[in-house]
């Protein structure tokens, strides 16, 4: 029998974004699709992007937070 598991809540900072209209109607429909949250998908977009930073920009990103 599976077990359920509740993930952690993680802390959180609030940040107020200016966002196109266009971007914010596609995450909103893949939010829609996906039954996640708007907020979920956006975190979910940002780390993916944060993960893929081009060489040079990541190492300078790990260089200043002391990596």
């Amino acid at each position: 029998m599976n077990k359920l598991k509740i993930p952690e809540n993680h802390s959180g900072v609030s940040k107020t974004l200016r966002l196109p209209e266009n971007i914010v109607d596609d995450i909103q429909n893949l939010a829609n699709l996906k039954n996640l949250s708007f907020n979920r998908i956006v975190i979910s977009l940002l780390e993916f992007g944060l993960d893929n930073l081009d060489e040079q920009d990541k190492a300078k990103l790990e260089h200043k937070k002391g990596i």
